[in-house]
């Protein structure tokens, strides 16, 4: 099952590398909010920036179900996705291969705009480089798993662009809320502390929404 979701990741990656359709929205979309919000409040306020955690993991979340929303509609194009679903190839890898590529493209999406966040909003992202690199690696694969699963729930849909952030939103509140006291405990620098519970609850979703998106794929790309 590995060896095929790493090929189902490469073809999409091989893919998106040559169109950039979604590198280039999800990136675009980054960096303006950033910079409009910027504008909006006081970079240099040490309040303002005990709180733009938050501000960038929404900035994050929109990007997401941005690029997200295109894990399987590419597939739409000449039957591509009825091949994938009548190929030997089970559908838990077909959904783990979608997943890793879209999680490697939110993720540079995401190294690549910090530089504009830390500027930006006057923040030092580097005095706890390991606590920012886990908690954007395990909040971008919650929001990865969850995205598309959702995208291949609506992806027959007509309106599918619209439907897909009504229905990831909600189910992303944990995972969000963990990533925003997490990067706040990046930004102020201080210790984990009490905080670490927020670190468990990211563990936890990550675990158990890839379970279920994993046991549930077959029902949901069958269907």
């Amino acid at each position: 099952m590995i060896v095929a979701a790493l090929r189902i990741a490469r073809k999409d990656l091989r893919s998106e590398l040559r169109t950039k359709e979604s590198l280039n929205a999800a990136l675009s979309l980054t960096i303006v909010l950033l910079l409009l919000f910027s504008f909006a409040f006081d970079p240099t306020s040490d309040e303002t920036r005990q709180w733009t955690g938050g501000l960038l993991w929404l900035v994050f979340s929109f990007a997401a179900a941005l690029a997200l929303n295109r894990a399987f509609a590419r597939e739409l194009t000449n039957d591509c996705l009825e091949a994938l679903r009548a190929s030997p190839v089970p559908a838990s890898a077909l959904f783990l291969g979608k997943a890793l590529a879209g999680f490697t493209l939110l993720l540079g999406v995401e190294l690549i705009a910090l530089p504009a966040y830390s500027v930006f909003y006057n923040v030092n992202l580097l005095a706890q480089p390991a606590m920012l690199l886990a908690t954007l690696a395990l909040a971008t694969w919650g929001m990865t798993v969850v995205g598309t699963m959702f995208s291949a729930l609506t992806v027959n849909l007509h309106m599918r662009e619209l439907m897909l952030p009504v229905l990831v939103y909600p189910m992303l509140i944990p995972a969000l809320v963990a990533a925003m006291r997490l990067t706040a405990v990046v930004v102020e620098n201080r210790p984990l502390g009490e905080d670490m519970i927020w670190l468990r609850l990211l563990i936890a979703f990550d675990i158990i929404f890839t379970a279920l998106s994993l046991a549930l794929a077959e029902v949901v790309l069958v269907d």
